[in-house]
């Protein structure tokens, strides 16, 4: 009887030994764990830190070159587009202060600003194409052909160019002035288009939207624009899509037109347009369509070059 409880003693001794042993390991492992997962964490932390200033640093650095560029523009541009007209149309989502300093940097550039039409919501919503297309057919001033194809962009596009820009070949207007005011009525009344008082039709388009579109249909909606300025394009002596950052991408309308040939071979396009040297590109672009030609422009891949002159550089 001793024996036996003398074994059970033992082997309980035995068990409580491992226990201890386990404890003492685990914790000594956990601690060691700890430790190095600390030091991890301190190494991941002082990376950040060495990461979010040198991200400062760059912003800064970004933000000193843009207002550098927008301080010299203005002799950058000097006399570029003097003798010319133009019309600046702005998409839905072009803010003011876009639709501002593209207009100052085309007055120092001498342009003559002959107007300015800022484009509703409702012409890139598929729902309202029946509408748009009855609207643009029955406000189509005499004389002026539509385009064969039907969608929404083309539709606006091939009313908007006769009235906001002048033959090309004549130099003449495209509509009368009562029809050319009876068809801004209608679209403005339908909140396809909106003109300023007094427009006149110009030699060149601007046509400023903004970056990367989001929701639903911003691919459609993309699209709308980069035909529309495709069809302003056709329409007069030339155009200039302008995006923002973000608008050379597949739901931006500079991207969807630079994936065109049958767009792309003939309007330009800008995709940083909210910077100094992008509206410098603008007037440069639009002064290269004055003269016939045609250039894509930027930061993004798919450019030729930041400005018009650098094509093929880095």
């Amino acid at each position: 009887m001793i024996t036996v409880r003398y074994h059970i003693i033992s082997i309980a001794a035995v068990f409580l030994a491992l226990a201890v042993g386990v404890v003492l390991g685990t914790s000594t492992v956990s601690q060691g764990l700890l430790n190095a997962v600390g030091g991890e964490k301190e190494e991941l932390q002082a990376q950040v830190d060495q990461l979010g200033a040198e991200r400062a640093q760059l912003k800064a650095q970004t933000e000193s070159a843009d207002r550098f560029n927008t301080t010299v523009a203005p002799m950058a541009v000097q006399g570029q587009l003097s003798g010319r007209s133009v019309v600046l149309i702005s998409a839905a989502d072009t803010d003011d202060g876009q639709r501002q300093a593209m207009t100052k940097l085309l007055r120092d550039s001498g342009a003559d600003i002959s107007g300015d039409v800022r484009l509703g919501q409702a012409l890139t919503d598929p729902d309202r194409t029946d509408q748009l297309r009855g609207v643009v057919t029955q406000l189509l001033p005499a004389g002026v052909q539509l385009p064969t194809a039907a969608d929404p962009g083309t539709l606006a596009g091939g009313l908007l160019g006769p009235l906001t820009l002048v033959n090309p070949q004549t130099g003449q207007p495209q509509a009368a002035d009562d029809a050319r005011a009876a068809a801004l009525s209608g679209l403005s009344g339908g909140g396809f288009a909106t003109a300023s008082e007094g427009l006149r039709p110009a030699q060149l388009a601007v046509v400023l939207t903004g970056g990367r579109l989001e929701g639903d249909n911003a691919a459609d909606r993309a699209t709308a624009l980069a035909r529309l300025a495709t069809q302003i394009d056709r329409s007069g002596q030339g155009a200039v899509l302008a995006g923002t950052s973000g608008s050379a991408d597949g739901r931006g309308a500079v991207g969807v037109a630079r994936a065109d040939p049958a767009m792309s071979s003939n309007l330009s396009t800008v995709d940083n347009a909210d910077t100094g040297a992008g509206r410098v590109a603008v007037v440069m672009a639009a002064r290269e369509q004055a003269d016939r030609q045609a250039g894509h422009y930027g930061v993004a891949s798919s450019a030729q070059g930041p400005v018009p002159g650098t094509r093929g550089a880095s």
